[in-house]
């Protein structure tokens, strides 16, 4: 029998359920109800199905059935179809019942809400996604949902997340491939410990299966979710896209395959820009400098829009196009930077990260970008280590990438070929918040302060969100931040923003009434004005999942407090000082005159994954730092 109609059998030997069976699935009351425990919603059955026919042929019929149980659940509905011009969406329909299994709403592929990933930029009208526009009038209700969808490209093959997030199980969930026989396929399973996932693939036909995964529920300093959930990736060794076959044997063939078909020629710039840019950069003979006004003139030129990824392509807009329209997605103005760093003779690199709040490595032994990459961004190769560019801000300094980018594996694309670099380290000696204030008392326990706190590293996010708002918003936000101050007044605000060290200071002048509580003639103080830990982690009689502190910082803080005439120092606070694997904390006051005081505290916390069997050791280390935060010393009058 033929290659190809063994494998059309293969692909349909496993049917979607029978019409009684979906009928099943549709009514609420038959769900197991332990799915139903911590979950928003419950994934009842999900069946990708996957056609390779060639390394020019991919198909996916996918069917999705999903209740949703309350409103939270509304953002698991997932039916949409994202596309562009090498993508056609060949069938694609929904239906939605209420809790009994009753149809209340059809939709055909004309109901769809067809809408550019882009709106309004012309660069990327092809870009589309197709979704259901619904609102619920009552809950619980079910949606199914089906679509079909066909593509010449091959380079990236849709991953299976048989748990597709926290607060949602799953009833049902089978992922299949079946493919022509000569078509190398590999895979890779993550996190499938602990679940009761059956491999049923044979030859020519890759099946993956699971019933009845419960819902995880989300706890404090949960990990991403991407890092402790079963998933299954899956590539092509060699694969087809956009008219240029590759191969992902390994890195170095993969980067090359890259920069030779998708990247070159694609650097191409106006010769008026050419001209702009050497002439901003005369003069200038180090690398780095010559970059820095490259990257400022990127900033000051072009904007960022965002194109989901999965569609708008793998290859990026020409730099041409982009100094025309002055904007472009991650891969747009990274091309367009790197097409200016090459003008003016300092050599970058594209590169493709997974970019998160939470830190993701690409996975060394997984050969493809694709389906372990979001984002791209610039590296800049120097003797003293490499710099990492955000191309799609218009605001962060030179070389900054925190909480973004830092700290993970990239896979950076060379003329030579690809390879896998680590981004930038941001430890908690590097990410540090300095605050230094002086606070003047008076009789009546009001407060006349000046604070001037300085943001490194990671930190610089911390402070610097403020210089974009509006005056009102800026002392609304310290109202806020220093609420438990009571009648708070913010007299003064200024700020330094140091981008060349990447340093972010802020200098406030406030002023709180009755800030110290008189009790008869004396004044109970909190020594600890500015920078008090209030909150401690959430208790839980059985911790189920590890715990992630996801960067390192330092808060180091000095205050000279200038006490009111006629008073003195009645009790003092005995110094402290605390150590854990988690961090440190340190804490004293002292006399610094005759009527100064100084405290001085130091927090510290280590960046860090922790079994749950530690969790409660965390929190009692944040319960002893919440409580000498809150610590008071007692002022009495000098008779």
């Amino acid at each position: 029998m033929p290659t190809k109609i063994l494998l059309a059998i293969a692909f349909f030997s496993i049917s979607f359920f029978s019409n009684a069976q979906d009928e099943s699935l549709l009514v609420v009351a038959t769900i197991p109800s332990e799915l139903t425990t911590e979950a928003n919603a419950v994934v009842r059955y999900n069946h990708k199905k996957i056609e390779i026919s060639s390394l020019k042929s991919l198909s996916v019929a996918h069917k999705r059935i999903v209740t949703i149980l309350n409103k939270a659940g509304n953002r698991n509905v997932e039916a949409y179809v994202s596309y562009d011009k090498g993508i056609d969406i060949k069938k694609i329909e929904a239906k939605v019942y209420d809790q009994f299994g009753n149809q209340i709403k059809k939709f055909k592929k004309s109901d769809f809400e067809d809408v550019s990933a882009a709106n309004d930029f012309s660069l990327y009208e092809d870009s589309r996604v197709k979704y259901l526009n619904y609102t619920p009038t009552e809950y619980p209700y079910t949606i199914e949902f089906y679509y079909e969808t066909n593509t010449n490209n091959t380079a990236f093959i849709p991953s299976w997340y048989p748990l597709e997030g926290y607060y949602v199980s799953t009833q049902k969930s089978v992922y299949e491939i079946a493919y022509e026989t000569g078509i190398d396929i590999k895979q890779k399973e993550y996190n499938f410990k602990g679940y009761e996932i059956v491999n049923n693939s044979q030859d020519n036909n890759l099946l993956y299966e699971v019933d009845n995964i419960k819902a995880i529920k989300s706890e404090a300093y949960s990990p991403d979710f991407k890092n402790i959930s079963p998933h299954l990736g899956v590539a092509l060794n060699k694969f087809h896209y956009e008219g240029f076959y590759g191969e992902s044997n390994d890195w170095t063939s993969l980067g090359k395959w890259m920069y030779d078909e998708l990247l070159v020629g694609r650097t191409e710039l106006p010769e008026t820009t050419k001209s702009e840019i050497k002439a901003l950069v005369m003069g200038i003979d180090d690398p780095i400098e010559k970059a820095k006004v490259v990257y400022n003139f990127v900033q000051q030129r072009t904007r960022y829009i965002s194109v989901q990824e999965g569609i708008g392509g793998i290859q990026p807009i020409e730099a041409s196009k982009v100094d025309e329209v002055k904007y472009g997605d991650c891969k747009g103005l990274t091309n367009y930077t790197k097409a200016l760093m090459d003008v003016v003779g300092v050599k970058t690199n594209y590169s493709r990260v997974y970019a998160s709040r939470s830190t993701v490595d690409i996975d060394k032994e997984f050969v493809t970008f694709l389906g372990q990459t979001n984002h791209v961004i610039l590296n800049l190769p120097t003797p003293n280590g490499d710099i990492w560019l955000e191309c799609t801000s218009q605001t962060s300094p030179f070389g900054y990438n925190a909480n973004f980018t830092d700290d993970r594996d990239v896979f950076v694309i060379t003329p030579e070929g690809g390879k896998i670099v680590h981004t930038q380290v941001y430890d908690a000696e590097k990410n540090l918040l300095e605050t230094n204030s002086t606070i003047n008392l008076s009789p009546n326990g009001s407060i006349d302060a000046k604070i001037t706190s300085k943001a490194f590293g990671a930190r610089y996010d911390y402070l610097a969100h403020t210089r974009g708002l509006l005056e009102k918003d800026q002392k609304l936000f310290y109202k806020e931040k220093w609420g438990y101050l009571g009648d708070l007044t913010i007299d003064s605000m200024s700020y330094n923003d140091d981008r060349d060290s990447i340093v972010f200071t802020e200098t406030i002048q406030m002023k709180a009434e009755r800030y110290a509580t008189k009790v008869g003639n004396r004044l109970l103080l909190q020594p600890n004005f500015f920078n008090r830990e209030q909150s401690i982690p959430k208790r839980y009689s059985k911790r189920k999942l590890p715990f992630e502190i996801e960067r390192g910082y330092i808060n180091r803080d000095s205050y000279i407090i200038t006490i009111p005439n006629g008073f003195m120092a009645d009790a003092l606070i005995d110094s402290v000082s605390i150590e854990t694997k988690f961090g440190s904390y340190t804490m004293s006051i002292s006399k610094h005159s005759d009527s100064e005081l100084f405290y001085k505290r130091e927090l510290k916390l280590n960046k860090g994954i922790y079994s749950q069997s530690e969790y409660n050791d965390y929190r009692d280390f944040w319960i002893e730092v919440t409580k000498n935060d809150k610590a008071k010393i007692v002022l009495k009058p000098n008779l």
